[in-house]
């Protein structure tokens, strides 16, 4: 588990925006559309500021549960400031489970994979980017490869 950690705590530290305003969240949002369009992936997308949606998108074949799963594992990012895929590594590591102590109610977080925070040099974490619709890890990255191709790294 240890190896999965250290992987996503360097895309975290590879994955650092020099600023990042609503253009930005636009045209992440739909590069990851793209993607997942051109892979047929029935997927939902949001990005997410603290009390303001960016972006949204719905493909095909996604359903209403998406918006449930990206509201959850957009709560985790906002609130650890750290990939929802990465708390999920570091809880299981510890061997804590969130939601049963009570400390991230798994009516309003999901400690799963699929959230990546937008993290601006010299700011901090000021979004959340998240899909929904695929496994937990293949939701995570297709956020990591999107957030990649938009850095050009």
């Amino acid at each position: 588990m240890t190896d999965i950690i250290s992987v996503l705590e360097q895309q975290e530290r590879d994955l650092v925006f020099d600023a990042f305003d609503h253009a930005d969240a636009w045209r992440l949002g739909s590069r990851l559309a793209a993607m997942a369009s051109e892979a047929g992936h029935p997927v939902g997308i949001d990005i997410r500021r603290p009390g303001l949606i960016l972006f949204r998108a719905a493909l095909p074949g996604s359903t209403p549960d998406q918006e449930s799963w990206i509201a959850r594992k957009s709560a985790v990012v906002l609130r650890l400031e750290s990939s929802s895929a990465l708390a999920k590594e570091r809880h299981q590591a510890k061997g804590v489970d969130a939601a049963a102590t009570g400390w991230l109610d798994a009516a309003d977080y999901a400690v799963t994979g699929g959230s990546f925070p937008v993290r601006v040099r010299g700011i901090g974490v000021v979004a959340a980017v998240t899909v929904s619709g695929l496994s937990s890890m293949d939701d995570h990255e297709l956020v990591v490869a999107g957030i990649r191709a938009h850095l050009g790294r």
